[in-house]
């Protein structure tokens, strides 16, 4: 029977304005879809012109200017509809979604569907809930005294994975893909006999204690900074009183 982290997965990246899911804007995004590890994946691009100005320094990161969204890029509107639909057709399918650092991509296309759908990304999933595989928290409970960062950039080094082209979305979905089938294999012994949806579950325990951890740390730096427990996606804010 063939292991989970060899067969059908899809993958999904944005690149943004900047890195505040409720008030930055997607401006590019991509689903890579496999069928099996080493098959050709079918890749679908997004390249939305925000409406906002993009800063310098996210231009920096992914090279997409004001003037080059303006003339090539689509009205957010109709594209986060295409890009929810792609979505729960993958849910439909029960096939797991890899997303790296879930909790950014996913709560930035919610945020985004609700700016321009007067929706959210749970009405497109009301048939079929999303199995989201998440690089990021799997390595790190996987491999959690490892030291250094966990970027994607470090994940791919640290797995033998090629990343051609960082900081593009259909770039960083194929290779946070990649990186989920080759740590799939590593950590096969305790992975294998975990069906997605089961993994899905774990992962939010596990985000929840990396989170926790992390908050402990911070407080013990002298840092106020807050860490959300919340996996795969955040919950809104409370509204303003």
């Amino acid at each position: 029977m063939t292991c989970w982290y060899e067969g059908p997965l899809a993958a999904f990246d944005t690149e943004t304005t900047g890195v505040d899911v409720e008030t930055d804007r997607i401006v590019s995004a991509a689903v890579v879809v496999q069928d099996a590890a080493g098959t050709r994946p079918r890749v679908s691009r997004w390249l939305v012109n925000p409406g906002v100005p993009v800063p310098a320094g996210a231009t920096a990161v992914h090279g997409l200017t004001d003037e080059h969204l303006q003339l090539n890029g689509r009205w957010p509107a109709p594209v986060m509809f295409e890009i929810a639909e792609k979505l729960a057709e993958q849910a439909a399918a029960g096939r797991p979604l890899v997303v790296m650092n879930a909790p950014f991509d996913l709560t930035l296309l919610d945020r985004e569907l609700r700016r321009h759908r007067a929706s959210s990304l749970d009405r497109w999933l009301d048939s079929a809930p999303l199995l989201v595989l998440d690089p990021r928290v799997l390595d790190k409970h996987l491999d959690r005294y490892r030291k250094g960062r966990r970027t994607l950039t470090d994940l791919c080094e640290h797995y033998g994975v090629e990343l051609a082209g960082a900081h593009d979305a259909a770039a960083d979905a194929q290779a946070s893909l990649d990186v989920v089938r080759a740590l799939g294999r590593r950590f096969a012994a305790r992975l294998e006999r975990l069906a997605p949806p089961e993994l899905h579950n774990l992962q939010a325990v596990w985000h929840a204690a990396q989170a926790r951890g992390l908050q402990a740390w911070f407080a013990r730096s002298g840092s106020e900074e807050s860490v959300d427990p919340a996996w795969p996606l955040r919950p809104d804010l409370p509204a303003a009183a």
